[in-house]
């Protein structure tokens, strides 16, 4: 349930400071008050879109045999995986520069008049975040034993937006504690851990389907010592991936991914520094 409530709030935080760019420089404007209704239009086409993606994997979902489901799900459990690291990977790069390039999209619809540019715009970014967010639930649900209490689940999405909400307004308040740039670096370092679960969980269903040789399995026997099914230990399964009585081929694995984000980060943070200098330099 904590990761359902976690993926929501950072992913509903996220879609929020978009929306509120937006909402910002076109109340800022004379003639953006015309805007505001293509803006909160493309708001609910984005989410539109995003429900319309999880009607679609429930159904296909419902189809598959056993078989299938299990292939489905460490499908989506890897997909999901992948997609965490590249919107990490992402908004990195962009961060900094979101903002400008949200309210340069808007200038342009404004300046040629153009207000559907400005609807598409807004849905595309909403429907981005929503549609992460549906992927990262199936697979996070995908990864686990099964898919739970539907109602707790849905509580627990509810919990996570009322605290994005409220996450949002402190944020917008400016305050030397909670900073945008200290949130997104602490979501960012939970996102990868979240992402080194799902590929596990996405590994354990490969492992079942015999795809993956194991190796040696177990490669060790932990439980005795902290158990992945009650108290930290479960957090830990779910937010890092850890297992008690892991195959060696998930530990190698697990041990190559962290290996493939350090680099990725340490590349996009040497190119990030240097773009203010080759800037300098061109000017």
């Amino acid at each position: 349930m904590e990761q359902v409530l976690f993926i929501v709030w950072r992913e509903s935080v996220e879609a929020l400071l978009v929306v509120g760019i937006l909402y910002t420089w076109l109340r800022s404007t004379p003639e953006g008050a015309r805007g505001l209704k293509y803006l909160w239009g493309g708001v609910a086409a984005g989410l539109a879109l995003a429900v319309a993606l999880a009607l679609v994997l429930l159904g296909v979902s419902s189809w598959l045999s056993d078989e299938g489901q299990e292939w489905f799900q460490a499908i989506m459990s890897l997909a999901a995986c992948a997609l965490v690291v590249q919107m990490v990977v992402w908004m990195k790069k962009h961060g900094r520069t979101l903002k400008g390039e949200l309210e340069s999209g808007a200038r342009s619809s404004v300046a040629s008049d153009n207000w559907w540019g400005l609807f598409v715009l807004v849905a595309i970014a909403v429907a981005r975040e929503g549609s992460e967010t549906v992927v990262f639930l199936y697979g996070t649900v995908s990864a686990g034993e099964g898919g739970g209490d539907m109602a707790k689940l849905a509580l627990a999405g509810l919990a996570g937006f009322a605290v994005a909400l409220l996450t949002f307004w402190l944020l917008q308040l400016g305050g030397k504690l909670i900073t945008w740039r200290r949130f997104f670096r602490v979501t960012e370092i939970l996102l990868l851990l979240l992402a080194g679960s799902l590929l596990v969980g996405g590994l354990d269903h490969l492992i079942s389907l015999d795809v993956l040789p194991t190796i040696i399995d177990p490669v060790w026997d932990s439980s005795w010592l902290l158990s992945d099914s009650t108290g930290v230990g479960k957090i830990l399964a779910d937010f890092a991936g850890y297992r008690a009585l892991p195959a060696l081929i998930s530990v190698l694995l697990w041990v190559a991914y962290w290996i493939v984000v350090w680099a990725l980060l340490r590349w996009v943070g040497n190119k990030a520094a240097r773009a203010p200098l080759a800037a300098r330099s061109a000017s």
